[in-house]
């Protein structure tokens, strides 16, 4: 075997990432590494800080990782969300070295992930409570942030009788959610999931209700349930056991290993409901380990149990139908209104500021009817293959026809509306006030982009 090669071999195992837990600075070290080392397929931005000034670092990897690329849609992970809660953080900082890797080395499955998809990676959501946390399994303490507050209680609630008044009050909230807030109206994420602890299974929305038609059978359904189920599913069946649905002895079990959220326990304030009713974003709730702070010689067997599921759920991303919508004069429109028969959603799933949609669907027959004022209502049935084998949903645009009339069509009610949508329209473009503004700082290692949202 030549020196070289010897060397090349060397300098990749001594650049391998160690199966530990990186103490917050070390990550960061790590994340402004691998984006100085891929500036093509990776890009480090914050999206804001925590209670006590930590930076929130996403790390997003694609082909073009800096900007939104019209058909590539958005997908995120997110885990120490409880600070006490510590495996994601391992797992999807294995997952980013693993991504670029793969790249690096030409293999397909990495290729093909990075070419079709934008992924963001926010290792830790609650990085105050991984200062605070202790190792016990079970009881250790850092599960809140630094004021306390359990963030998965935190974010506002479509049952909890919101009226606009209550959803503009973002400056109470924590600092940390108010950052995903603002990420979630600048990024039109499709598909995103939140790594917990404590429990092997994959939980979907609804967490909570009300009591009312979304109450079926003690779970609180919603009206992609379908797709939800077999979103978990894909989880739980992908990964070495969690589909046995009884590894935890201090949980009951669960049937494939999966569970909706408020038929396991009702929470008022998570993060997932949220995500769904007013960002447009399917997300589930993936408890990854029994043992809330596992030891760390069981990191390296837990990465190999998890990371066929975390790649074939980021291809789930690819259901359905992807498309724009197209006004009179042929320019894309925002806020235009997409709709699928049988599935009356909270707020109705709207156009982004470049005229896109993206419905995950599973294979089947859908009536859509596509609104937007002084428009003719536009309805279509489309026939939806199985997108993730090939990397894609499938496309389709709707073209618009001006009304002769000149009346202006009021957009459908979706079904009988709690929370007040019009939250979301200004989706992208940094709520009532200007976007987000970009600045540069010096993170030691080298120049990072940080992103400032407007609050309020």
């Amino acid at each position: 075997m030549s020196s070289l090669l010897l060397l090349l071999l060397f300098l990749s195992r001594a650049s391998a990432l160690e199966f530990r837990y990186h103490d917050n600075r070390e990550m960061e070290r790590y994340l402004v590494q691998t984006s100085e080392s891929n500036p093509d397929i990776t890009y480090l931005y914050s999206i804001g800080q925590s209670v006590r000034g930590q930076a929130l670092w996403v790390l997003a990897l694609g082909l073009s990782p800096r900007r939104h690329t019209v058909g590539i849609p958005e997908f995120k992970y997110v885990a120490n969300m409880h600070g006490n809660e510590v495996l994601g953080r391992v797992l999807l900082l294995q997952l980013i070295d693993d991504l670029v890797r793969g790249y690096r080395n030409n293999e397909a499955w990495s290729s093909q992930l990075l070419k079709s998809t934008r992924i963001h990676i926010l290792p830790t959501m609650n990085p105050d409570g991984f200062d605070a946390a202790d190792t016990d399994c079970l009881y250790s303490q850092g599960r809140p942030n630094n004021n306390g507050v359990d963030l998965n209680r935190n974010f506002p609630d479509a049952f909890a009788g919101l009226r606009r008044t209550q959803q503009l009050e973002e400056d109470q909230r924590e600092n940390e959610v108010r950052a995903v807030i603002g990420w979630l109206r600048t990024e039109s994420f499709v598909l995103s999931a939140n790594l917990h602890g404590g429990a092997m299974v994959a939980s979907y929305p609804y967490d909570n209700s009300n009591g009312g038609s979304e109450q079926v059978g003690g779970a609180s359904v919603t009206p992609d349930d379908d797709v939800f189920l077999h979103l978990a599913k894909v989880y739980s069946h992908s990964h070495a056991s969690m589909h046995r649905g009884n590894l935890c002895s201090d949980t009951r079990p669960f049937l494939d290993g999966v569970t909706n959220g408020y038929q396991w326990y009702p929470l008022s304030g998570g993060m997932q409901d949220y995500n769904y009713v007013w960002a447009q974003c399917l997300e589930l709730t993936l408890e990854v380990s029994c043992c809330k702070f596992p030891p760390v010689q069981q990191l390296p067997a837990l990465w190999t149990e998890n990371r066929k599921s975390l790649l074939a759920f980021i291809q789930q991303v690819h259901l359905g139908v992807k498309g724009r919508v197209f006004d009179g004069s042929g320019v894309p429109v925002q806020n235009a209104v997409v709709e699928v028969r049988g599935r009356r959603n909270m707020c109705p799933f709207n156009t982004d500021r470049h005229g896109e949609y993206y419905r995950l669907l599973l294979p089947g027959n859908y009536s859509f009817t596509v609104t937007y004022p002084g428009h003719e209502v536009l309805t279509a049935t489309l026939t939806v293959p199985h997108g993730p084998d090939h990397y894609s949903a499938m496309k389709h645009d709707f073209m618009l026809r001006r009304t002769t009339t000149g009346r202006t069509l009021a957009y459908p009610t979706s079904a009988n509306l709690t929370p007040t949508c019009n939250y979301t329209l200004y989706l992208e473009a940094g709520g009532a006030a200007s976007g987000p503004t970009w600045t540069v700082l010096s993170a030691g290692l080298g120049l990072v982009a940080v992103l400032r949202y407007p609050i309020g």
